[in-house]
C-alpha cells in the first residue's frame, strides 16, 4: 500500500562537489539550504544583501554588481537612528551612513566576484508581491518599518516576472556563461498577504518560471521542486514551525536530503561524513574539560581538522 506521493527527482549530471563554488540568492528558504552547505563546509557566498524575497530585488543586486554601480549617499536613509537602504535587508542596516555604504558596496564587489567564478547559483523565489516606494516608483527589497502609507502594494504579473527572469539569466551568463543556475520556489507561506493572495503569488512565480525554462531548451538553468516537495510529500501541519508559515527543522532536513540526492555528488558524501564528525566533536561539551580523556579527544579532533584542511584549505572550523 502506497501512503505518500513522491515528487520525481533526477540526479544532476552537473553536480555539486567540494571544488564547486556556489552563490545563493533569494528568500529565507535559500538560507536554510545555505546553512546546510555551510555546515558541510562547501564553498559558498550567501545573500550578500540579506534575504531578498522577490525577483526584482535579486535582479537589481546582480545588475548593479555586474555594472559596478556603487551606492551613493542619496540612496540610503536614516530611520529611528539606523541607516537603511531599500535595496537590502535590514540585516545590512548600520548605525552610520558611512558604514552602511561600505557594507553595501562590499556586498556588490563580493557578488560580482562570486558571479564570475561560480559553478552553481541557487535562486529561491519567495513571493510575487512587491511594495513600491511611492516617491520613486521602485520596488523595494525591504520596507524597514517605514510607514506603510509611503508604499503601494502590487502583485507582479506573469509577464513582468518572465521578463525579469530572462534578464537575470542574461546578466549571469554575460559574466559566466558556464554557471549552472538552479531555481526553486520557497515553500514558506506568505500568509500576511492573505491565503488566496499567497496562492496567487506562488502560481505567478511557478507559471512564469516554467514558461521561461521551457523556452530555453538545452540551457544551463534547471528547477528544483522544494515547494512541491513541501506541498505533496510533507502535506501536514506538523512539518511547519509554530508560526505555521515556515518549514520546521524536520521539513528542512527532509528537503535538504532530497536536494543532496539530486545535486550533491555522491563522491562528496565521504567528505561530508568527515566534516559532520568534526562538527559534532566541536559541539561536544565535556563533563570534565581537564580530564586526560577529554585532552585526548581534543587532540584527536584537531588531527582530523588538520588532515581535512590539508586536502581542502578553504575549510574553516570555529
Amino acid at each position: 500500500m502506497k501512503l505518500q506521493t513522491t515528487v520525481p527527482l533526477i540526479k544532476s549530471e552537473n553536480s555539486i562537489d567540494y571544488q564547486s563554488k556556489l552563490l545563493l540568492l533569494g528568500s529565507c528558504f535559500v538560507e536554510n539550504i545555505g546553512e546546510k552547505l555551510e555546515y558541510f563546509k562547501f564553498q559558498q557566498l550567501q545573500n550578500p544583501f540579506g534575504i531578498l524575497f522577490h525577483l526584482l530585488a535579486i535582479e537589481n543586486l546582480v545588475e548593479r554588481a555586474i555594472e559596478n554601480r556603487n551606492y551613493q549617499e542619496n540612496e540610503v536613509f536614516e530611520h529611528h537612528g539606523i541607516w537603511h537602504c531599500f535595496d537590502a535587508h535590514s540585516d545590512n542596516s548600520a548605525t552610520s551612513k558611512t558604514i552602511l555604504l561600505q557594507n553595501l558596496n562590499e556586498g556588490l564587489k563580493e557578488t560580482k566576484q562570486q558571479l564570475e567564478q561560480t559553478t552553481h547559483i541557487i535562486i529561491t523565489l519567495g513571493t510575487a508581491w512587491v511594495y513600491r516606494h511611492n516617491s520613486t516608483k521602485k520596488a523595494v527589497a525591504n520596507c524597514h518599518k517605514v510607514p506603510q502609507k509611503e508604499f503601494s502594494k502590487e502583485l507582479l504579473s506573469i509577464e513582468v516576472i518572465k521578463n525579469s527572469l530572462a534578464r537575470l539569466i542574461e546578466l549571469v551568463h554575460s559574466v559566466n556563461e558556464n554557471a549552472q543556475v538552479i531555481f526553486t520556489i520557497s515553500p514558506v507561506r506568505h500568509l500576511k498577504d492573505g491565503f488566496t493572495e499567497n496562492q496567487q503569488s506562488k502560481s505567478h512565480l511557478i507559471t512564469a518560471l516554467h514558461g521561461v525554462l521551457s523556452s530555453r531548451a538545452q540551457s544551463r538553468e534547471i528547477y528544483f521542486p522544494s515547494y512541491e516537495i513541501m506541498m505533496d510529500e510533507l502535506r501536514d501541519y506538523r512539518f511547519y514551525g509554530k508560526d505555521m508559515v515556515h518549514p520546521n527543522e524536520l521539513a528542512i532536513d527532509y528537503i535538504w536530503e532530497k536536494f543532496k540526492s539530486s545535486w550533491i555528488s555522491s563522491q562528496s558524501y565521504a567528505v561530508m561524513e568527515e566534516v559532520e564528525a568534526i562538527q559534532k566533536g566541536l559541539q561536544h561539551r565535556a563533563f570534565n574539560p581537564d580530564s586526560e580523556e577529554h585532552q585526548k579527544f581534543k587532540k584527536s579532533l584537531q588531527t582530523k581538522i588538520t588532515y581535512l584542511k590539508e586536502r581542502y584549505p578553504f575549510m574553516k572550523f570555529a
